[in-house]
């Protein structure tokens, strides 16, 4: 995959951002608290396609799209923390819960 982030969907139906890859889904769950905050819950990745930037390009994907709608993203998920924590040009998208 050259781009994981060109095939990232959100899934609202799911509530998952998620990167299919063959019979194989790469997801970001989350949950809406209220009409404004989006907690990024779980971020799972299939072992044999871990390291290629999957889970990066799905927590780039949601912060985006809660930076668009006017949402502030709670990183539950220790993945997404651990991000967010590296990338300060997030910081006025994220709050704690």
């Amino acid at each position: 995959m050259s781009d994981p982030s060109e095939s990232v969907v959100n899934n609202k139906e799911k509530h998952q951002f998620e990167v299919l890859n063959g019979s194989q889904t790469s997801k970001l769950v989350y949950q809406m608290r209220g009409e404004d905050m989006i907690d990024l819950v779980h971020t799972e990745v299939p072992e044999d396609l871990a390291g290629q930037g999957i889970g990066t390009s799905m927590v780039v994907a949601a912060l985006q799209y809660a930076r668009e709608n006017g949402l502030m993203a709670i990183p539950s998920c220790p993945f997404v923390a651990s991000y967010v924590q590296r990338h300060p040009e997030w910081d006025e998208v994220v709050t704690e819960a």
